[in-house]
């Protein structure tokens, strides 16, 4: 047990991940000995490693290429917009990331089987990792709140209709409902399931965050990797050390964190 404090708010003890042995692994990044003895943790590749290759034109472009084959709203037109704006004013050098550009890239290195979401609104992040690799299994979680943002929020059809766009033929899972009533469903008809990308996304209050974190992180392979969302949004600031407490000081985690652009986002791969 330990305090997380939060930006204007109490101080509140907070359980780590309950964790067990994981089986699985990501074979594109891992290494597994034939020796007797396996000295190093199999994750060959550090967050930090990998954020290098994710921060140039080349991503920032496909997420640009990505969003105008979606159905827009008033957000992704704002981002296309800065994205050109980017690429016009910094070319290659602009180092940038969002939950969209750092989820081409893992989609694109860890090639994932199965990967979970909390927090899909329109699809777009889901459709992100569909376009790298349309033949991983999604199993997405939301609530489809009306009016979400002051924007439409259609739900799973709107969804299933982009995923489509990206090429997807996979399983497709869509559980409604709040995310800290479903995983728990799910996890337990499902004890052993377990997942190469996973994206938290979805209740931005500190308690709330901090529960599907929980949930998740134990079900994330060897090598997989977790992304969280937003951890510099004006409003949810102490969602910084949520990921700080939660991910970034845990030794079984290789983590990166963009702070200083946008409203932020961090990703971490699981060493054992």
């Amino acid at each position: 047990m330990f305090k997380l404090k939060k930006s204007i708010q109490t101080d509140k003890t907070v359980t780590l991940p309950q964790y067990t042995p994981m089986k699985h692994l990501v074979p594109a990044v891992c290494h597994v000995t034939s020796n007797p003895i396996q000295w190093y943790p199999p994750l060959m590749l550090s967050a930090d490693s990998l954020s290098e290759s994710f921060l140039d034109g080349r991503h920032v472009t496909s997420a640009m290429q990505l969003l105008q084959v979606l159905e827009r709203d008033d957000y992704t037109s704002y981002l296309i917009d800065y994205y050109q704006h980017g690429l016009q004013n910094f070319g290659a050098n602009w180092r940038y990331a969002d939950i969209v550009t750092i989820l081409l890239g893992l989609s694109e290195t860890l090639k994932p089987e199965n990967y979970l979401e909390i927090g899909v609104r329109r699809g777009r992040s889901v459709s992100a990792v569909a376009s790298k690799a349309p033949l991983c299994n999604l199993y997405m979680f939301d609530m489809w709140v009306e009016n979400y943002a002051g924007m439409e929020n259609p739900g799973a059809d709107l969804v299933r209709n982009e995923l489509k766009k990206c090429g997807h033929s996979a399983t497709q899972e869509f559980h409604n409902g709040n995310s800290h009533k479903t995983l728990k469903d799910f996890f337990s008809k499902h004890p052993d399931k377990a997942f190469d990308i996973i994206t938290v996304d979805g209740d931005h209050s500190f308690d709330g965050a901090v529960e599907d974190l929980c949930d998740v992180l134990p079900h994330l392979k060897i090598g997989g990797a977790i992304v969280f969302d937003d951890i510099c949004h004006p409003k949810h600031m102490y969602l910084q050390e949520v990921w700080q407490k939660i991910v970034v000081d845990d030794s079984r985690f290789s983590a990166w964190t963009c702070k200083d652009i946008g409203y932020g986002v961090g990703f971490a791969l699981r060493k054992w």
